[in-house]
């Protein structure tokens, strides 16, 4: 670990454990004092380089970390919890209350989904593993939650002696925020997921309070969103596939861009810009998620008439022998299902019975990771892996380029420049090489201040004005 004058009840030390570039696995581990605070507690998802972290024994001791502190519900922010739990794990687990309901849908859907995965390979011996097993199970999912505590934004709290912490919102989806940590006089501030300003369903973004440190995401650091909307966009996408006849598949995240769709879908359809096929949601967890949307309209632009309109534009879709008998059907219909990159769920069945034919679509919308069958599609492939087997991509692919959830790069710089005073450093995480590095470069040129990409494992001393992070995994 690098060396510090500091003794050690004034040590104030980050270490990033994840989300170094790459856009998945966030994790950064917060010393300060004799407390070991970890920030987000993602999974590493994408290429199967980055998925065996989620295997590999963490530099830390888990017994070891005195609390978790989440930005939001995300898997890749959060999804990691119940191997935590397994591994020793018995602290407290913070967030907003919106965010502690999303993980109640999200953590034991993700270890079901985990089960039939390991439970499918063994059937069909598609595994080296005998037997596969699962990373972790649905009772280490409730373990989670009854860990977790919730706490307003902007209401302060202290997840650790002498660490003061506030969450502030940042849109992007129910509960998401940025949260701000400050030991002995000095902040840092975690960016999570930054939404986007003119985001059709979530609020915007807050500005950034004064901090010390930032650390920012760069999702998309490298690039900028189209200045069409989305409402444009998908009519231009799905009109052609629909006036033929044919079955628009769209594979949506499950909280943000499944209820931004839902609600476009149905604001086109109302107005007779698209003509009245259904649209399905086939996803339990969209479907409890969308309900809960309806619980928190301080947290929207939507008012009560758009969330009205949503829920009787959509045909809800229940149980497994409903999502089968979508398969049979060749109506023209708009299908939102998830995972929103095809790494799992019921998607992938309808990938498979609708991929083959050139008079369907594949409408993909959001960030498709590298490795993921979703960026595989973005990027042509003719076939895709699925269950074993290879199935046909014949059906016209579409990437919408406004679905986003994240700012752009544009976009987060306008956010970070919302703080008036300049930090000692910017942190650029949870964007891939090229991205974070163009981010980078953008905040040193633009903003004036110093900023880094840190690699996995290093570390700064938070307490030096001038700390640049020190690459080691030896944690003490």
């Amino acid at each position: 670990m690098e060396a510090t004058s500091n003794p050690p009840d004034a040590r104030f030390r980050l270490t990033f454990l994840g989300a170094t570039q790459t856009v998945t696995g966030s994790r950064y581990l917060i010393d300060a004092g004799q407390q070991r605070i970890l920030v987000d507690c993602g999974l590493f998802q994408g290429y199967k380089a980055l998925r065996l972290r989620n295997w590999a024994r963490l530099p830390v001791e888990p017994a070891s970390i005195d609390s978790v502190v989440l930005t939001h519900a995300h898997l890749d922010h959060s999804g990691y919890l119940p191997r935590l739990v397994n591994e020793g794990f018995k602290g407290a687990i913070w967030c907003t209350p919106a965010t502690r309901r999303l993980c109640g849908i999200l953590l034991p859907d993700s270890a079901r989904l985990l089960a039939e995965e390991a439970s499918y390979a063994n059937r069909k011996q598609t595994t080296k593993h005998r037997p596969a097993v699962p990373l972790y199970d649905e009772a280490a999912a409730l373990a989670c939650l009854r860990l977790m505590r919730t706490v307003e934004f902007e209401h302060p709290f202290e997840p650790a002696a002498g660490l003061k912490a506030s969450f502030r919102s940042q849109g992007h989806i129910l509960g998401a925020a940025a949260v701000s940590l400050e030991y002995r006089g000095v902040r840092i501030t975690f960016s999570g997921d930054i939404g986007r300003p003119c985001d059709a369903v979530m609020n915007a973004p807050q500005p950034l309070d004064r901090t010390d440190w930032v650390v920012t995401e760069s999702t998309y650091g490298d690039r900028e969103h189209p200045a069409v909307d989305l409402r444009q966009e998908l009519r231009t996408a799905l009109l052609p596939v629909l006036q033929r006849g044919g079955v628009a598949v769209i594979p949506a995240f499950t909280v943000g861009r499944a209820q931004s769709l839902l609600h476009t879908l149905a604001e086109l359809q109302d107005a007779g810009d698209l003509p009245p096929a259904p649209v399905y949601l086939n996803s339990p967890m969209a479907t409890d998620a969308t309900a809960l949307y309806a619980q928190y309209p301080q947290h929207l632009r939507l008012n009560a008439a758009d969330l009205d309109r949503m829920r009787r534009n959509t045909h809800i879709v229940n149980s497994p022998e409903e999502s089968k008998e979508l398969n049979r059907r060749k109506e023209p219909m708009v299908i939102v299902s998830a995972s929103g990159m095809a790494t799992g769920g019921r998607v992938l069945h309808h990938l498979i019975a609708f991929a083959p034919d050139p008079n369907n679509a594949i409408v993909l919308c959001g960030y498709q990771a590298g490795g993921t069958r979703g960026a595989l599609l973005a990027e042509g492939a003719k076939y895709v892996r699925i269950y074993g087997q290879e199935v046909a991509v014949r059906a016209q692919v579409l990437q919408l380029e406004s679905a986003s959830a994240h700012a752009d790069a544009s976009e987060i710089v306008a956010w970070l420049a919302t703080m008036k005073a300049a930090p000692r450093g910017v942190f650029v995480t949870h964007g891939e090489p090229q991205a974070a590095d163009r981010l980078r470069i953008r905040i040193e040129r633009e903003l004036g201040w110093r900023a880094f990409v840190p690699e996995f494992g290093a570390s700064v001393d938070l307490n030096s004005p001038q700390a640049e992070p020190v690459t080691t995994l030896a944690i003490d």
